[in-house]
């Protein structure tokens, strides 16, 4: 594992502008207000040649009473734990507080080596550094996050304590979590860790980010990504959720695998719908989770009749894999990581060249293409060009003779003949310069 650097400290200090400039993307979203990053967020990132894995957290208020700065803090302390260098995070601009001491005390007592940064500190002299040694953590490093100064001695004091050893490269499988708010995509996120991962509370659009574990299961690697739910676009409010849906859409293209969490109680909606729809354009392998399923009234074919919802819903894409789970109670969650792993070897089905263009040519002798003015596609030869997703190359005399209905005849063909379920196939048809 790669070591991992945890960025510490009370509410709005600049915390996520820090870890935006080092990650090199605007991945945790940063507002003038405390309270904004509520999870872990991580991101793989790289100091003079020296690879690590950087988290942000939320601001720690320690003594605050309020039900949602104590999960903030939690998520914090876990950061904390996981961590091989924290860097403690204190304002120039208003100098030290009671919660800054409270802060001090708790990581001193963690016994990890703790880099003390002053940040917002834009016109450096010495004497704005004085009060922070009371703090006992040494030598404090000056930093304005917003203008790049300084981030640089913070990060060079923060690799001196990297551990040696070999390290790993990610080789885990990437599942997004994905859906509307107040789906029970945390709960299902915590189900699977076996862990309070993710904050979860009853109010929709707790999680603002996009938030990364990584994990072992039965001697394999899984990296989990919780994200914010997905409104309507006239639905969100203001400028944090809009860029908590972005960073939604992200993690479903950095993904390998997308779990597309649904609302048993509600059925399938037209949101839903949408946000199925773009992770289909992606290309992405998925599996459509129905959550809440305790809190269905069940008869002797209600699976079924959710199942034919589905299919009508989802017409273009009839290969999705589908599962019935509760978050609450953990029924059938057990089996999502095994389905996971499964569509997503599908995904990366490679069919013989030879079968492939054996396969084509029977259906085209069974059921011809319809021709236009007088005129009919005729398949020189076909070949796969790509695996997640499978992309299958027609080379044929005329791609202008392919109609829409023809081509999607050619892809059940397909289907018919090897597994893809649960991951969409690309066809792309090409004139054969050759044969012209």
């Amino acid at each position: 594992m790669l070591p991992v650097v945890a960025i510490v400290g009370r509410p709005n200090v600049g915390k996520s502008t820090f870890f935006n400039k080092v990650a090199g993307r605007k991945i945790s979203i940063t507002e003038n207000r405390p309270g904004v990053t509520r999870d872990r967020i991580t991101a793989d990132c790289e100091w003079r040649g020296k690879p690590f894995t950087l988290i942000d957290t939320g601001g720690i208020e320690l003594k605050s009473e309020d039900a949602m700065w104590k999960e903030i803090a939690l998520q914090a302390q876990a950061a904390v734990e996981l961590a091989d260098v924290i860097l403690f995070f204190t304002d120039g601009r208003e100098g030290l507080t009671a919660s800054d001491y409270d802060v001090a005390d708790y990581l001193r007592r963690s016994k990890k080596p703790v880099v003390l940064v002053v940040n917002k500190v834009d016109d450096y002299s010495p004497d704005k550094l004085f009060e922070f040694y009371s703090l006992g953590l040494g030598e404090p490093y000056a930093v304005s996050s917003e203008h790049s100064r300084g981030i640089g001695d913070a990060l060079d004091k923060a690799v001196e304590f990297f551990p040696t050893g070999e390290e790993q490269t990610d080789d885990s499988l990437k599942i997004a979590v994905v859906g509307k708010p107040n789906a029970g995509k945390s709960s299902l996120v915590n189900r699977i860790l076996g862990q309070e991962r993710t904050i979860v509370t009853p109010v929709a659009g707790t999680t603002r980010d996009a938030v990364d574990t990584r994990f072992e299961r039965d001697g394999k690697a899984y990296t989990i990504i919780d994200t914010a739910g997905i409104r309507r676009k006239r639905s969100v409010e203001d400028d944090v959720e809009y860029y908590s849906v972005l960073r939604a859409f992200d993690a479903v293209r950095r993904a390998d695998v997308c779990l597309l969490v649904i609302d048993a109680c509600e059925g399938i909606t037209e949101q839903d719908v949408k946000i199925i729809g773009y992770v289909h354009e992606q290309g992405k392998p998925s599996v459509i989770v129905m959550n809440k399923w305790d809190l269905i009234e069940k008869e002797t074919h209600t699976i079924e009749k959710f199942e034919a919802k589905l299919k009508e819903e989802l017409k273009f894409m009839d290969y999705f894999r589908s599962a019935y789970v509760s978050a609450k109670t953990g029924q059938r969650t057990d089996k999502l990581l095994a389905l996971a792993r499964q569509v997503y070897d599908h995904a990366g089905f490679r069919v013989p060249t030879g079968d492939l263009n054996d396969l084509l040519m029977d259906a085209m002798r069974i059921s011809e293409p319809p021709s236009y003015q007088g005129r009919r596609m005729k398949l020189y030869y076909a070949s796969q060009v790509a695996v997640h997703p499978p992309v299958f190359v027609l080379m044929v005399n005329d791609e202008g003779l392919m109609h829409f209905s023809y081509e999607r005849y050619l892809e059940n063909v397909i289907r018919n003949a090897y597994d893809f379920s649960g991951t969409p196939i690309k066809i792309k048809v090409r004139n054969n310069k050759e044969n012209e």
